[in-house]
């Protein structure tokens, strides 16, 4: 007979430890098979890489720090100048306004002095609601004071135009004569070298103009069609500083061409938001402040990031871009002075820190 087959024998659980292991770490959880000491080790590692990360952060910000504080000029001479003064000079009606004075200086070839052929007034609310941008024409006929001259000895007081106050006081001088024609106070004052002018152009990728007709630049040897185009570089600098064959040749109409120029720089660096954003405005810096010479209120970098923050408040379609009205000189057609009563009131608005109408 045939009986049942006997059963199976017992197997042992296949992850059962054999008898001979030995016992080890139990691990944590989530981290099978990494023992404590690895982990902390891993931590230790992740924690000095991002102090490292820091660090080295730090180290670069304050490297780009201190090459911004380098590059900018301080003019103490100019404060010492109108210091002696300062008992002629107007004071400042509306507290928190302020009046900046840029001055593009040139030298000619040869020269042993510096001139000044485009002066603007950079006029910022105190509510940080509106700016304004005043050109001052070159050939505006104005009454400049006796200043110290970078030589020795003083200038005498004269009826001239305003461009030859830079010529005769340098800086210090130009400041005077523009405050005694406008009463306005000037709080702060920059210099601007026409090569700095040029590489500023250029970090922002160039300027938009679109010219009626051509023009060739004799000095620099510059060809410009006509029509819509990007300028850059010398070109820019030739376009900028053009006054014979422009228009009737006056620097009536130079001056209305520069505020356009200007207007679209400025829109350019509102339109690619420039001040906003860390990475472009720090080139932006990099290249305006190796070109500039400031007074002691503006040459450093807090302080010219202040001024930057104050033109980022200004809302977009805020800035008034002008020029002080005038009208031609009796004596010399070549020459201009303020109309009336169009120039006093802007002068007053400016003044007064109230919306510019004139100009």
């Amino acid at each position: 007979m045939s009986s049942d087959p006997p059963p199976p024998p017992e197997l042992p659980p296949q992850d059962a430890p054999s008898a001979s292991a030995a016992p080890g770490p139990t691990p944590e959880p989530g981290t099978p098979g990494r023992p404590p000491w690895y982990r902390r080790r891993a931590v230790r590692l992740a924690a000095l890489g991002t102090a490292l990360l820091v660090a080295g952060c730090t180290a670069a910000g304050w490297a780009a720090y201190q090459r911004l504080e380098r590059n900018i000029r301080t003019d103490d001479a100019t404060a010492r100048a109108l210091d002696r003064h300062a008992g002629d000079r107007p004071g400042q009606l509306v507290a928190g306004a302020q009046n900046i004075l840029v001055m593009g200086t040139d030298r000619e070839p040869g020269a042993d002095s510096e001139r000044s052929d485009t002066v603007l007034l950079l006029h910022i609310s105190a509510d940080r609601r509106r700016a304004a941008v005043v050109g001052v024409p070159r050939d505006l006929m104005v009454s400049v004071p006796s200043c110290e001259q970078p030589g020795g000895g003083l200038s005498r007081a004269q009826y001239a135009q305003f461009n030859w106050a830079f010529q005769f006081g340098g800086p210090a001088c130009t400041i005077r004569a523009f405050e005694q024609l406008t009463g306005v106070r000037v709080d702060h004052h920059l210099l601007v070298d026409f090569d700095g002018f040029r590489k500023v152009v250029d970090a922002l990728g160039g300027v938009e103009v679109d010219l009626p007709v051509s023009e060739y630049h004799e000095e620099e040897q510059i060809y410009l069609p006509a029509g819509r185009q990007v300028l850059r570089g010398d070109a820019a600098l030739a376009y900028f500083r053009a006054r014979h064959g422009v228009g009737d040749g006056s620097d009536t109409a130079r001056m209305a061409r520069d505020r356009d120029f200007l207007q679209a720089l400025s829109d350019q660096v509102r339109s690619r938001g420039v001040l906003s954003d860390p990475f472009r405005l720090y080139p932006l810096l990099d290249t305006v402040s190796a070109t500039l010479t400031a007074d002691s209120g503006l040459a450093s970098v807090p302080r010219l990031y202040s001024l930057a923050d104050a033109l980022r408040s200004v809302p977009d379609g805020a800035t008034a871009f002008l020029t002080v009205p005038r009208k031609p000189y009796p004596q010399d057609p070549d020459r201009d002075v303020p109309a009336e009563p169009a120039a006093s009131r802007l002068f007053s608005e400016l003044r007064e820190d109230r919306p510019v109408t004139a100009g």
